[in-house]
């Protein structure tokens, strides 16, 4: 049987792999926006002018080793600035460069074009959590890892969507350009939705901005790569994309939910209303690091549940929650939380796992505190 040369079987091997890494899922996806597809252009143009160069390289090294061995008598030839050979091995790397260049500086002027944007949002990574507001529109929520915790220990088989779910989305329309504000409230974050070619650092101190114009309603997930601490791997990203009309509703529903919301600072809250929105707010938010008993992960997390010291001190543990402790990785909640949830949670935590201290706060008072 004749062999297939050796340039032949090499890119014949690297086209194989290729295709069979894309199939697995290796590969850059194309995504659901232009730029994306783009971006995966650009990758793949450049793999095979690398591959070209590997097969070339490689193949006149291999030949060279064989057809000239020792072994055959083969003596080496002495030779000293021959101007043609050099011309030849700067001009040829400098047109590969310009032919690589020309398609990415295009690529890349497009990743950094986020103006005329119909839509601002603004991201921030948290530890570990991100939080969504939509500038302009009074719509702010904050998204948490919704995986259950019995997964996540090993009492459970693991979903699906194993450590890439969420309690709250990041809801955006399709064929609008969404420009993206990202910062950080505490460490370096990374957001990072591959389908939708969108990896963006959320540097605190820092705002960066990208942008996103999907084609293709459907729910697209990801997560923070950057390595932010030790839930570094529980802090997915979801984004849900709806036709514009589905979202204009949402958007509306969600104005008017946090127009209720505001005005429920105004009003007496019961304790059991509080104890039951403050659960909410505690496991969706608190337990990751305090865990859902309040045992805490001592000496990092203190301990909730049984602490004297804390529930003495009504002022301090408001404050804590309000403004954060600095130095250590408990985050001011004052810009993520409403007076509501600020107001429940503390209530709650004082009141559940037999601290049972009896006294509540209302929104009213935490209010009054952020002004």
């Amino acid at each position: 049987m004749r062999k297939l040369p050796g340039g032949v079987a090499a890119i014949g091997g690297g086209v194989w792999l290729t295709f069979s890494a894309l199939a697995h899922g290796w590969n850059m996806p194309l995504g659901v926006t232009a730029l994306s597809r783009d971006i995966h252009g650009l990758h793949m143009t450049i793999f095979w002018i690398c591959v070209v160069i590997g097969v070339v390289v490689f193949g006149v090294m291999f030949y060279s080793l064989f057809r000239y061995r020792r072994s055959k008598g083969a003596q080496a030839s002495l030779f000293h600035e021959n101007t043609k050979v050099e011309v030849i091995w700067t001009t040829v790397p400098l047109l590969i460069l310009i032919g690589m260049a020309l398609p990415a500086t295009a690529t890349l002027k497009q990743m950094y074009d986020a103006k005329d944007a119909d839509l601002d949002v603004m991201v921030t990574g948290q530890q570990w959590r991100w939080h969504y507001e939509y500038l302009g529109e009074d719509v702010a929520f904050t998204s948490n890892l919704a995986t259950p915790r019995d997964q996540i220990d090993g009492a459970a088989a693991k979903g699906e969507n194993y450590l890439l779910e969420v309690d709250e989305p990041l809801v955006l329309p399709v064929g609008r350009k969404v420009r993206f504000l990202l910062t950080s409230d505490d460490v370096v974050h990374s957001w990072w939705v591959p389908d939708l070619a969108v990896k963006q650092d959320a540097i605190p101190g820092f705002v960066n901005e990208n942008w996103v114009r999907i084609e293709t309603p459907g729910t697209y997930r990801g997560q923070c790569t950057e390595l932010c601490g030790r839930n570094h791997g529980f802090m997915p990203v979801v984004v849900e994309a709806m036709e514009p009309d589905a979202f204009d509703s949402w958007l509306a529903e969600r104005q008017q939910a946090a127009a209720r919301e505001a005005s429920g600072v105004d009003r007496e809250w019961a304790m059991d209303e509080l104890m039951s929105r403050g659960q909410q707010v505690y496991e969706s938010i608190c337990a990751s690091c305090h865990q859902v008993d309040g045992s805490g992960n001592p000496p990092v997390f203190p301990a909730l549940a049984n602490n004297p010291a804390l529930m003495a001190e009504r002022d301090r543990h408001i404050a804590t929650v309000i403004n954060g402790v600095a130095g250590k990785p408990m985050p001011a909640f004052s810009s993520s939380l409403s007076p509501v949830e600020i107001a429940a949670v503390i209530t709650y935590e004082r009141n559940a796992w037999g601290n049972d201290t009896g006294d509540s706060v209302q929104p009213s008072e935490i209010q009054a505190r952020l002004e």
